[in-house]
């Protein structure tokens, strides 16, 4: 493990750091301040349970058991009652990344202080991520309202020695695991385990992950889609600045440079007129289509990067007012929303793809090239049928991308009467980016066939981003010339959407895609 450390303050994390900590374990430590916070926030809950005091979670029941008096010879009880009977997941575990990350932001949220949980017990959380136990978490069960309670309580099922978790590659009962990495289970005591769980860190984490995956994948259709154009002898004209000035929604304006800028010293482009009046929209208007899913993008971002750095609590103790308050913080609304938009503006990356992918294959449209690329065709199919695959996939997107926010349904005797489904749209906005990065793949993995079958255009010089593109393919996948099993080209290619891949584009243009 690197001997360096991010700093948890609950105020300064940042996507990058997610990352960090979720891909790359790099591990953490609380400030000095957030120290201090929460052992002052403690010391206000020890009150409150000695006054006897009426507060949420503290000294009564939970949901409709709210009108319950908990003793503080009880408090103990409640709280490890709360994770057993919480812990209802179904369906797959969380990825080992997006268990990480889902402890990073439960650990920055009670790093802030106003939750009133022992400083021992969120060190213990922090000792299980810097040491590598994973909790097994299911992916389903949460409503996204009163926090992502199911999944969190399964997060801390192996801090008090139950369920089950993962260490170093072996998944293994919660005691277990505890063990071998020399970290002793704890016995939760009031207001514990509700700040634990009561919180929005799941659909964040897996949002979050997504969003920074999703920046790489939108240079990527970017490259992709000047691929496409090099292969069709497109038309650059619709990307002028001076254009784009007339309507300046920003990411249009930055996929019109982006194109401009990818393409720079191609010889293969054309200017209105040359070759044809127009291109078809998939071509033409990419400034206009991928441009808004930029900026659908940037505005998740942003309520991301709000979120992470939140109280996602409840109660919400603030010692100023001498008041533990219930509040709704831990309403999922406002990323169920983000996430839900997130979900569309990724499915338009693929849609649009696709649409060109079809021009690529379909020799009604594709420039005189041969029909599904390939040059014995009946003999051979070619590329026929990685259309077939990403029409299937853009087809699922749609599904996918019905918004998981405008349902709700009402839970624990409608006391909970509204729920976000935050957590659902986060994952469905996963599902639709893996979709989404493999149409791209296909893509670009049909544009650099076509260009190497554009037989008129032979020798000339490929833009200055394309041209590092299209050898970044070739030195994964061979031009195809007959028939050849089809998914393992796809998925090299795939696999080449990453930052490598770009960072090698944005240094041979010497800037950075926007």
């Amino acid at each position: 493990m690197s001997q360096e450390y991010i700093k948890i303050d609950g105020h300064s994390l940042t996507l990058e750091d997610i990352v960090r900590v979720a891909r790359e374990d790099v591990p953490i430590k609380l400030s000095e301040a957030a120290i201090e916070e929460v052992e002052k926030s403690r010391q206000f809950v020890d009150q409150l349970v000695e006054s006897g005091e009426a507060v949420y979670g503290i000294t009564t029941g939970f949901g409709n058991f709210s009108t319950v008096h908990i003793s503080k010879e009880e408090a103990k009880d409640l709280q490890k009652n709360l994770i057993i009977s919480h812990s209802c997941g179904i369906g797959n575990c969380f990825s080992r990344e997006v268990v990480r990350a889902i402890m990073l932001l439960r650990i920055n949220n009670l790093a802030k202080g106003f939750s009133g949980i022992r400083l021992s017990t969120l060190q213990t959380l922090i000792e299980m991520l810097n040491r590598g136990v994973h909790p097994k978490i299911y992916e389903k069960g949460s409503l996204g309202a009163s926090g992502d309670l199911v999944p969190l309580a399964h997060m801390v099922l192996p801090m008090i020695g139950e369920g089950e978790a993962e260490y170093e590659g072996e998944m293994l009962s919660g005691i277990e695991a505890m063990k071998r990495a020399g970290i002793t289970p704890i016995e939760l005591t009031s207001k514990e385990g509700l700040a634990l769980i009561n919180g929005t860190q799941v659909m964040t984490a897996v949002g979050a992950l997504t969003v920074f995956d999703s920046i790489t994948l939108l240079k990527a259709s970017d490259i992709a889609t000047s691929l496409t154009i090099e292969a069709l002898n497109g038309i650059t004209d619709p990307f002028i600045p001076e254009l784009h000035a007339l309507r300046p929604h920003p990411g249009q304006k930055q996929v019109a440079a982006n194109l401009l800028t990818l393409l720079a010293g191609s010889e293969r482009t054309t200017h209105q007129g040359d070759l044809r009046v127009q291109d078809a929209y998939s071509l033409r208007c990419a400034p206009q289509i991928q441009g808004a899913s930029h900026d659908a993008l940037n505005y998740v971002r942003e309520r991301v990067e709000i979120e992470i750095n939140s109280v996602t609590d409840n109660p919400i103790i603030l010692r100023d007012k001498g008041m533990g308050i219930s509040g709704g913080h831990f309403h999922g609304q406002p990323m169920a929303l983000a996430f839900d938009f997130l979900g569309i503006a990724l499915a338009e990356i693929a849609n649009v793809s696709e649409r060109r992918i079809e021009r690529l294959v379909n020799p009604a449209l594709n420039n005189d090239l041969p029909a599904f690329l390939t040059e014995q065709g009946g003999l051979h199919s070619g590329y026929m049928i990685v259309q077939y695959a990403a029409a299937s996939l853009v087809s699922e997107n749609k599904v996918l991308a019905h918004p998981a926010s405008v349902d709700s349904i009402p839970s624990s005797a409608n006391q909970e009467d509204h729920v976000s489904m935050g957590t659902i749209a986060a994952r469905k906005a996963l599902d639709i980016y893996k979709n989404a990065k493999s149409v791209v793949g296909m893509e670009m993995m049909l544009a650099c066939q076509a260009i190497d079958l554009n037989k008129k255009d032979a020798g000339k010089a490929l833009g200055k981003g394309t041209h590092v593109a299209y050898h970044a393919v070739r030195e994964q996948v061979s031009a195809l010339t007959e028939d050849r099993i089809a998914y393992v080209d796809m998925h090299k290619v795939i696999d080449l959407i990453n930052e490598d891949l770009i960072d090698a584009v944005e240094s041979a243009l010497g800037e950075k895609l926007g």
